[in-house]
């Protein structure tokens, strides 16, 4: 039986990932300190004979060893969330997202040089590429980041050390591991609590508020349903061709942010409206943001035959349901 170790296993995309590993027949380790993720999240697999849950921080090196040492196969999702976070707690990104990734890549790497087999997916994100002006970005494309001034950057820039590392890893010490870049990865469980768009418009349809679209509106994004981001992650970590390969993951099919509220509206509730708030408003003066957002998804379809079989208003339907059903995730 594969051991799979799955970190911020309680969080949105890490639950979904932990059901679809038992259902593969994996016994399955859950790491979460709970600051985002939300118990309730595995729910349907609580009980289940093969998941084992430890409520506790990879920040701790004692947590990280005995986890680590078990696992055939690291899925490493934990990390800061969140634009809003970000913005009020700089350091507290940077220390979360780069620290337990060095503790968890030089466990990886000792067990290797002792002939252990072990396979890791770091879960990287679009914010890596910065301002870069490229109307799509592919994988080789360069970071182009803000002022360091200007808090925002220190997301996407610990992110891009967290690939650095994973990296050299991969040369130095022949660990098997891939790195997936998500872009704006949607659907059931995902909260808005920490400024994720589609359920903070979707949360506020629901309950006939108006949707606050930030700034103009005419910033560009692709959304893409959990299930098919995860789907692609485990095809990522399966093929011995992707390991020391970094992927875009998600939807390459472009939507303004005021279009999406037209398309929430559309689809949710009709009657409530849409208001405009500045980003001095919703986060601070330095706040600055990335116009377009769009992956190139040429290298994870070669690699992976990577198809997404959700659309846009697949999507929309989906989020409203869970929230209809269970309220506002945590």
């Amino acid at each position: 039986m594969k051991t799979s170790l799955v970190t911020g296993g309680s969080g949105f995309i890490g639950s979904h990932l932990v059901e679809s590993l038992l259902e593969r027949g994996d016994r399955v380790l859950v790491v979460d300190d709970l600051s985002t993720g939300n118990f309730a999240n595995l729910d349907a697999v609580r009980n289940h004979p093969r998941l084992e849950w430890t409520q506790g921080t990879i920040e701790e090196q004692a947590v990280v060893h005995r986890l680590v040492d078990q696992a055939d196969e690291v899925y490493h999702l934990a990390a800061a969330v969140g634009v809003a976070l970000i913005a009020k707690q700089p350091i507290q990104t940077i220390e979360r997202n780069v620290y337990p990734t060095q503790l968890i890549l030089n466990r990886l790497g000792e067990r290797v040089k002792a002939g252990s087999e072990v396979r890791c997916f770091i879960a990287s994100t679009s914010e890596v590429y910065g301002k870069n002006p490229k109307p799509t970005w592919c994988e080789e494309d360069d970071l182009v980041f803000g002022a360091t001034t200007k808090t925002r950057w220190s997301y996407g820039v610990s992110k891009a050390i967290d690939e650095f590392l994973a990296l050299a890893f991969h040369q130095e010490h022949q660990l098997n591991v891939v790195v997936g870049r998500f872009f704006n990865v949607v659907g059931p469980r995902q909260t808005g609590a920490y400024g994720m768009v589609l359920p903070r418009f979707v949360e506020a349809a629901l309950a006939g508020r108006a949707m606050t679209v930030h700034d103009d509106g005419h910033q560009v994004r692709c959304f893409a349903h959990v299930q098919d981001v995860k789907n692609a992650v485990m095809q990522l970590v399966a093929n011995d061709h992707c390991m020391g390969r970094v992927f875009n993951i998600g939807s390459d099919q472009p939507i303004s942010i005021l279009d999406l509220a037209k398309r929430v509206q559309s689809r949710v509730n009709p009657d409530c409206s849409i208001e405009f708030q500045s980003y001095s408003d919703a986060y601070d003066a330095s706040f600055e943001d990335i116009r377009r957002r769009v992956p190139d998804l040429s290298r994870i379809r070669e690699a992976i035959d990577y198809d997404p079989s959700y659309n846009l208003d697949d999507i929309i339907d989906a989020v409203a349901d869970s929230l209809r059903s269970t309220g506002p995730a945590g």
